[in-house]
């Protein structure tokens, strides 16, 4: 092959002609590259612009429903701690609420019990003036009865009489009234009882 070069270079005449081609092909290959550059000038520049430019608007597009769902996270992310603090604000309020309201059941029932408690010791008081009541009749009636068959000994006589009964043994009780105290019994208290 270098025997090839050699040949040429020594036809061509010179030193430059074997770097550089012939005219006639720069001329055609200047003129083939002029058509490339129009061809893809005229109908393949204004696609690849297309492309870019839709690619661009796409890209933008990317970024803005990225800088929006950004403000829509950060505006969601707001909302959930208001309505967190919210929440717990109005747990606090029913919890105060609940607390109220259960000082106010413990004070109706305390209310409740006190009402109750005075209404059995009305009924233990008055049950228990009944009975004593009762008892003072019945002894009444037991002494009257001793008194009466008392008297009946004493006198010898059986008394039939109701009024006499009844005169001798209020009689009976004046005098045990009347009578001085024995030590260790309070005869007065116990027959005002009687009476």
């Amino acid at each position: 092959m270098l025997p090839v070069i050699v040949a040429a270079a020594e036809e061509g005449g010179g030193g430059t002609a074997f770097i550089l081609p012939p005219l006639y092909e720069v001329f055609w290959a200047a003129v083939v590259l002029l058509l490339i550059l129009l061809v893809v000038g005229r109908f393949g520049l204004p696609r690849i612009y297309r492309a870019l430019d839709e690619r661009a608007e796409r890209i933008q597009r990317g970024l803005d429903l990225t800088a929006r769902a950004e403000e829509d996270q950060a505006d969601a992310e707001k909302r959930a701690a208001r309505l967190v603090e919210e929440a717990r604000l109005e747990a606090a309020g029913i919890r105060q609420d609940a607390q109220a309201q259960a000082k106010e059941i413990i004070a109706q029932a305390r209310s409740a019990a006190q009402e109750e408690a005075a209404a059995i010791q009305e009924s233990a008081r008055r049950q228990i003036l009944a009975e004593k009541q009762a008892a003072q009749i019945s002894l009444r009636t037991d002494v009257g009865m001793l008194a009466s068959s008392l008297a009946e000994r004493i006198v010898g006589e059986q008394l039939r009489d109701t009024e006499l009964s009844a005169r001798v043994i209020d009689r009976f009780l004046d005098e045990l009234e009347q009578a001085p105290a024995v030590p260790g019994v309070d005869n007065g208290a116990s027959v005002e009882e009687l009476r």
